[in-house]
């Protein structure tokens, strides 16, 4: 936003006195906030910083050491810079001891040659700066203009983080708690040399606040998150401005990478939805149940007037997805996920059960079955896979119902994919169902790389392994990783021909017996033994404890199921 001394050289005005740099070169791309004209030695105390300080010389003092004193409090009050007009006080060049003690403490010190009107200096410098502040101005109402567009718009992701880089002129990577890329616009350069080794790169980044920028490195990062429940970090690459070696981005970069973060962070809380009053209602209210928008009275009633009594009733939570992570969100997969929540609507009703029933989000459909009691619900559930079976084989008894309007038919939707059916524990209150859908969708998510000869799965299906991989894209998972395993991945990015994360996982592997672990890892015991000594004290934990190589075992568990994700 501010001229530089090099750049107030440049203009004209200046030109015309023949302007000669007798100290201090190296502080010329020190920004000048504002132009001072002054003829008194004790002018330093009415300076705030960033002024660049024009004078005759005629009222500063005769001897070296008030020349020197005056250069000091100079400095101290942060100056961009000292320009003084020969002719007047000092004939061919200013006072060697002023030049010393300029170039002494950094401060561009510019003999004016010819003698030079000081106004039009200011102006011309003053015009500069008005002019860039509505430069940027308008910048950043553009930024606020676009984002407010793409929030109304409900745009994706990848939309946000383009326009982002386009606006920005800078690459711009999305990516998850785990410093995994969720997204990313190169603005021109290479994909290959931004993403490579990624994760190790992003760790480097030191980040302070919810918005930073680490000049080390040349990321500006700020939190992607909502409701303070952060899910990512948006960052933009600014290695620096070559051109006048600015130190920190520019301010409407900084608002440029928090509004895109907002943005993100408002259409991860839009839901949009295509489908009729009713399926809306279901949807809405299972949300409610999810995540507390709604008291659990207002959903009964709701849901009652719905014709689905929902109180004094044995409830289950049922998640039914594709076995194969669909690529969505394509007009194709929400054209077929559509489709497989009407067949799992009309399997409800051809079951004779009674539930609310709606897409939960790009990949799963839910159900809450609202059963008499506990003995029903092993029928229920074999009764309800039985009815999906028969509706996406297209035999269903009511299917014409189902084709009506429907576009593919559900035997098309049958033949697309194989689907999994995950039910919850049962509950007896609805207070507890939340607890039911989510088991529900964790064990469906979990039983894609498991058996492929159950009709319904529960959890007795499904190991750890499993819970942790259906748990992968949740934050606070993400963030366990990061506290138990952080400081030790980012010694391996510092330090990659050690990686000390792969000893860790060979000795926890080999039930903590040291030797064995050594061994499978072609080292020696006293080496061996050195790494887990290096790993105890990066990490603060004790190798020989159960509780923390228990704790590190599940971290590893995870990170694995948040990299294979």
């Amino acid at each position: 936003m501010f001229p530089t001394v090099r750049e107030v050289l440049a203009l004209d005005p200046v030109r015309h006195g023949g302007p000669r740099v007798v100290a201090g070169a190296g502080g010329l791309d020190r920004l000048v906030r504002w132009v001072h004209a002054a003829e008194v030695p004790d002018i330093a105390a009415l300076l705030s910083g960033g002024e660049l300080v024009l004078t005759t010389g005629i009222g500063l003092p005769a001897d070296d050491p008030g020349l020197r004193a005056f250069i000091d409090e100079l400095a101290d009050a942060g100056v961009s810079g000292l320009m003084v007009e020969l002719g007047r006080r000092y004939s061919g060049t200013v006072p060697k001891s002023m030049v010393a003690a300029a170039e002494r403490r950094g401060l561009p010190l510019v003999e004016l040659c010819r003698v030079t009107p000081f106004v039009p200096i200011t102006e011309a410098v003053h015009a500069l700066i008005v002019d860039a502040q509505l430069t940027e101005l308008r910048a950043t109402e553009e930024i606020h203009q676009r984002f407010t567009e793409l929030s109304v718009e409900g745009a994706e992701p990848a939309e946000v983080v383009r326009q982002a880089a386009e606006l920005a002129g800078c690459p711009v990577v999305l990516e998850n708690l785990s410093r995994q890329v969720l997204g990313y616009a190169t603005a021109g350069q290479s994909a290959d040399l931004l993403l490579r080794g990624w994760e190790q790169h992003s760790r480097r980044i030191r980040q302070v606040g919810r918005t930073a920028y680490d000049p080390d490195v040349g990321w500006l990062v700020t939190m992607v998150g909502a409701r303070g429940q952060d899910w990512g970090r948006l960052l933009l690459r600014w290695p620096g401005d070559l051109s006048t070696g600015a130190p920190t981005p520019p301010n409407r970069l900084t608002i440029l990478v928090e509004r895109a973060a907002s943005t993100l962070a408002l259409g991860r809380l839009i839901r949009r939805d295509a489908e009729g009053l009713e399926r809306q209602i279901h949807r809405n209210l299972l949300t409610a149940l999810l995540d507390h928008s709604r008291p659990v009275d207002e959903v009964a009633l709701r849901a009652r007037a719905l014709g689905v009594p929902l109180d004094r009733r044995h409830l289950v939570g049922v998640v039914v997805r594709f076995r194969a992570d669909e690529p969505g969100p394509t007009p194709a997969h929400q054209a077929r996920l559509s489709d497989l929540a009407e067949a799992v609507s009309q399997a409800v009703r051809d079951a004779e059960l009674s539930g609310l029933s709606s897409t939960l989000d790009d990949q799963a459909v839910g159900v809450l079955l609202a059963l008499r009691g506990p003995g029903d619900e092993d029928a229920a559930l074999a009764a309800f896979a039985t009815a999906l079976d028969r509706v996406r084989d297209g035999a269903g008894p009511t299917l014409d119902r189902v084709r009506e309007g429907a576009g593919p038919t559900p035997a098309a939707a049958r033949s697309a994919g194989a689907v999994i059916v995950a039910a919850g524990s049962g509950v007896a209150d609805l207070r507890e169902a939340r607890r039911s859908l989510l088991e529900a969708r964790q064990v469906a998510d979990a039983a894609r790389r498991g058996r492929r000869d159950l009709r319904v799965f529960r959890l007795p299906q499904v190991g750890l392994a499993g819970l942790l991989h259906l748990l992968r894209e949740e934050p606070r998972l993400q963030t366990f990783v990061e506290r138990e395993l952080g400081p030790l991945l980012a010694y391996d990015a510092e330090h990659p021909r050690e990686q000390l994360l792969g000893t860790l996982r060979g000795y926890l592997e080999s039930g903590r017996n040291k030797s064995a672990a050594a061994t499978a890892a072609h080292l020696s015991r006293p080496a061996f033994y050195e790494r887990l000594a290096r790993i105890s004290r990066i990490l603060h934990v004790d190798l020989d404890s159960v509780d923390d190589c228990l704790s590190l075992h599940v971290a590893l568990l995870a990170l694995d199921a948040v990299r294979d994700g």
